[in-house]
């Protein structure tokens, strides 16, 4: 567990560039909410319960990528989904989607270094040592995400795509965000944002 010092100091860093993020990306979440809106005709914004830090719910906000496919409905996204339109492939592929994020870290539940938000049967559904992820909170990205940035191949040459997340690629994140508690600094946190931000 972080201690109270380190606790604030990445706190105030995640309070100070969102609240910068937000001022200067503002025209672009706009743009995007707007172009996804006529895209997927519905709300441009995607909004979803996840588990936050200790395992509360909260929404994560995210601009909207896929339109619903009848017949599909798993979380397991995986490359090639028919359900990604090409404008959502765009915003996936340059990050956009994420940027609605800034207001879940400016309000205190995500930070731009942490675990992925898991939807409910996941992380809440951990038990023993591994629980001890639940003790932060959810970040827009991290050592996992950086380590699965291509999950969406990994799962489109899987068998059984589900299967292969549930059974592999959830349990290893588990333990790479684990690590990263253990053996977190500052230092490594700025790491993560600028390899995530340089591709």
């Amino acid at each position: 567990m972080l201690s109270p010092v380190q606790s604030l100091l990445k706190r105030t860093f995640d309070l100070v560039f969102a609240f910068l993020g937000i001022i200067i990306f503002s025209w672009l979440i706009l743009l995007a909410w707007l172009a996804a809106s006529i895209d997927t005709r519905s709300n441009g914004f995607f909004i979803q319960t996840r588990i936050g830090q200790f395992g509360r719910l909260f929404k994560v906000v995210k601009i909207k990528t896929m339109r619903p496919v009848k017949g599909t409905d798993t979380t397991v996204t995986k490359r090639g989904d028919p359900r990604i339109t090409k404008l959502g492939a765009f915003f996936r592929k340059t990050k956009i989607d994420e940027l609605p994020q800034l207001w879940n870290v400016l309000i205190g539940q995500m930070s731009f270094v942490g675990p992925r938000p898991d939807v409910p049967g996941y992380a809440d559904q951990l038990d023993g040592e591994q629980r001890k992820v639940l003790q932060l909170k959810p970040g827009i990205t991290g050592p996992a995400t950086l380590k699965y940035r291509n999950e969406e191949d990994l799962l489109a040459q899987a068998e059984d795509p589900q299967k292969f997340n549930d059974e592999v690629i959830f349990p290893d994140k588990v333990r790479v965000n684990i690590e990263y508690m253990e053996s977190w600094s500052f230092s490594k946190d700025l790491k993560y944002i600028v390899e995530t931000v340089v591709g």
